[in-house]
């Protein structure tokens, strides 16, 4: 069998099923390990055997459990890193990177010195990582509720030869006593009882609701953040797009004289905030 006749099957089979077609061409660049020029220089090719046996039984997982790509072969690509992922941490999305991207320019811009960053709900460790590789001068502690996803987020930490330190707990319940410049989060955010995606729903679900409104973990990180940032530190949210108004009152009731600016995302909408507190008492 040629790639092109795998690929035409798979396409076939995708779209009875009401999926994405794009996924077959991706996965069989995986499991072949070429780029899409190679892929479509090398239509015409015999399929090696392990790599058709692996595509099948990849395709498979994807058209019976509707398992997500990255799950099926273990891997997300964030800010030019490979993460390791499975189905207990989060698939990173696009719209995360775009929060670091904002976070490291603020960084560059206010910091000369060493900066400490927290990252609360941590998953797959993406944001931490990525901060602790991008930027020279930080200091990078991060938090998670779920045993099992830090150990996803300690494998990419050893993988990607990164030196975050990663704790167990409720967002800053082993942080007692401790104090940053940055704090950032990425939390649930989908309201319960709204209405998701097939695949999404393999993500883990402690990862994906917060609360009726989608504004629990927001709430609580708003207000129990004074106790956790230094003097004029910052906190950094992304969130859903229409809930930038109401996170923006949050942050004005807990710290009135914070300054909070918010960034749409390359679609156009309100999904960043950064809330530079002001003066509180340390």
């Amino acid at each position: 069998m040629t790639y092109d006749e795998l690929l035409k099957n798979a396409f076939i089979k995708i779209e009875k099923a009401g999926l994405e077609k794009s996924v077959a061409k991706l996965l069989l660049m995986h499991y072949a390990k070429v780029e899409t020029t190679k892929l479509y220089a090398n239509l015409n090719q015999q399929v090696n055997p392990k790599v058709l046996e692996n595509f099948n039984k990849g395709l498979k997982l994807y058209l019976e459990k509707k398992l997500p790509l990255q799950y099926i072969i273990k891997n997300q690509p964030f800010f030019g890193y490979d993460f390791y992922v499975d189905t207990n941490v989060l698939i990173p999305r696009y719209e995360t990177e775009e929060l670091v991207e904002h976070l490291i320019y603020y960084i560059e811009d206010k910091f000369k010195n060493a900066v400490k960053i927290l990252d609360l709900g941590t998953g797959s460790g993406c944001i931490a990582i990525t901060l602790d590789k991008e930027l020279k001068n930080a200091i990078v502690t991060a938090t998670d509720i779920s045993e099992k996803a830090l150990l996803v987020a300690k494998r990419n930490n050893q993988t990607l030869n990164a030196s975050v330190r990663f704790l167990l707990g409720d967002l800053f319940e082993p942080l007692r006593g401790e104090r940053f410049d940055i704090i950032v989060s990425n939390p649930p955010y989908i309201p319960i009882g709204e209405m998701i995606g097939e695949t999404v729903k393999h993500e883990p679900e402690i990862s994906l609701y917060g609360g009726a409104d989608g504004l629990y973990y927001y709430q609580r990180i708003i207000e129990e953040a004074k106790g956790y940032l230094t003097e004029n530190g910052l906190l950094a949210f992304e969130h859903a797009y229409n809930t930038a108004k109401q996170i923006k009152e949050l942050a004005l009731q807990h710290f009135p004289n914070s300054k909070v600016i918010q960034h749409r995302d390359l679609s156009g909408r309100d999904r960043i905030t950064l809330i530079e507190v002001g003066e509180i008492d340390v």
